[in-house]
């Protein structure tokens, strides 16, 4: 298992190459078209009529990808049937991919395509937007990058996030970027279980708007809203407990190097 960051990604959903730095201002556009549309989006991944499920073809948890009828909000999603239980040596679980989606959104990052819980066939499944115009990152130069600061501040948020949710299976294969240089998370089936923090020591920086809101995380909202799609009282106990680790590592370093350092963006 793969623990390491590596800046590179993601099971590719479209394998559009990138634009050329000259030519990012004229076609580069932002795929994350869910981003203040969310409970449009999550209405639509629940209930809109399937026309055919497919097999991916590439994955470690086998995930089908469901096409809906054409002209509506989306034409596809990642479905994963994934039910609670041990596979190969670690927790999967498809409400982990939902829960993340979740705080996700409430700390307002927007990097987790919406996803939702719907029966399909006879399975209960996560169903996760079909992201379109991303490619994997380890096939791009990040010397291209059009936005160079925008991008380390991505780079940053990632890590803080996959600490909070205990994401052990960050890797090559579930970061994705568009054509703008936005980052896209996917695949957290194994998060929320093994309260690990496996990027701690790459918590350097991250950007006041998020620690601010990590700081306003309580158990009392994070029950109330992830109880449906976590193991437990402990899992979500235990995310408050990585959220202190978290704020106290960034305000350590701040005393240390000065916040303009550690709050850089």
């Amino acid at each position: 298992m793969r623990r390491r960051l590596v800046l590179a990604a993601a099971f590719c959903l479209i394998a559009a190459p990138l634009a050329r730095p000259q030519e990012a201002a004229v076609v580069a556009r932002d795929s994350r078209v869910w981003i203040g549309h969310e409970a449009d989006y999550e209405e639509y991944l629940k209930t809109a009529p399937i026309a055919q499920v497919k097999d991916v073809g590439m994955g470690v948890t086998k995930p089908g990808r469901a096409f809906f009828a054409p002209g509506g909000l989306a034409s596809s999603a990642v479905v994963k049937p994934l039910r609670p239980g041990l596979r190969q040596g670690f927790w999967e679980s498809y409400k982990s991919e939902i829960a993340a989606y979740v705080l996700d959104r409430m700390l307002g990052l927007g990097m987790v395509p919406v996803t939702v819980e719907r029966r399909v066939g006879s399975d209960l499944a996560s169903v996760q937007l079909w992201v379109e115009g991303c490619r994997l990152l380890k096939g791009a130069d990040q010397k291209t990058c059009t936005k160079p600061t925008e991008w380390a501040r991505q780079v940053c948020r990632q890590r803080v996030f996959d600490n909070l949710v205990a994401n052990i299976d960050r890797n090559a294969g579930n970061i994705l970027i568009d054509e703008d240089w936005n980052m896209v998370l996917i695949d957290h089936s194994r998060a929320f279980a093994a309260n690990k923090m496996p990027f701690e020591k790459e918590m350097t920086r991250v950007d006041k708007e998020l620690f601010e809101k990590l700081k306003t995380l309580d158990e009392a909202t994070l029950m109330a809203e992830l109880k449906p799609w976590v193991l437990s009282k402990g899992s979500v106990e235990a995310l408050l407990k990585r959220r202190d680790r978290i704020v106290a590592h960034f305000e350590k370093l701040a005393r240390e190097k000065g916040e303009d350092v550690v709050f850089p963006f």
